[in-house]
């Protein structure tokens, strides 16, 4: 008779919903918890990121190729303006070795940079920025990876930006 009552005034379906719902509120607050702090160390990664890029850009401004070559990763990809130009590491190394040797490579500042990350991988990160070349302006893309406790590049394209109302002198330049 005492179980009989007991189950009708604390029937087992509510200790078995609360349980559930707590067990929920408890995975929710866990990948809450992950996400935030995901979040927040994905946001300590730009200024890390900004910072490689910068460098980066010095060292080539500076001729200073092992500094330069340094923060590429191995392996990694450059892709240049010229529709040939997609140097893998060593290749690149060899083919803009000559000219830092002068001591004068190429100067490249930056007017902006986007960078991106993404909490699930926080490893890795990509970006776009504008730069002022001898050029005129162009776009910088590319992947960079961390190793360690180390960004590195991982794949950078340089392009000549167009204004759209230039287009169809660009295409009859390219045709000629």
């Amino acid at each position: 008779m005492a179980v009989r009552l007991r189950s009708m005034l604390f029937p087992t379906s509510i200790f078995v919903n609360k349980t559930i719902m707590m067990s929920k509120v408890i995975r929710n607050l866990i990948v809450s918890i992950f996400v935030i702090s995901n979040l927040t160390i994905c946001l300590a990664q730009k200024p890390q990121i900004d910072q490689l890029l910068d460098d980066w850009h010095m060292a080539a401004t500076k001729a200073d190729s092992l500094a330069y070559f340094s923060l590429m990763d191995d392996p990694s990809v450059f892709v240049g303006t010229d529709s040939f130009e997609v140097w893998e590491k060593k290749a690149f190394i060899s083919f803009a070795g000559p000219y830092f040797a002068k001591g004068k490579a190429w100067s490249f500042t930056k007017i902006s940079r986007n960078i991106y990350l993404d909490p699930a991988m926080p490893t890795i990160g990509w970006f776009d920025e504008m730069l002022d070349t001898w050029m005129g302006p162009c776009r910088g893309s590319g992947l960079v990876v961390k190793k360690g406790n180390k960004w590195l590049i991982k794949h950078y394209v340089l392009s000549v930006t167009v204004p759209n109302d230039k287009i169809q002198q660009v295409i009859k330049a390219i045709a000629e």
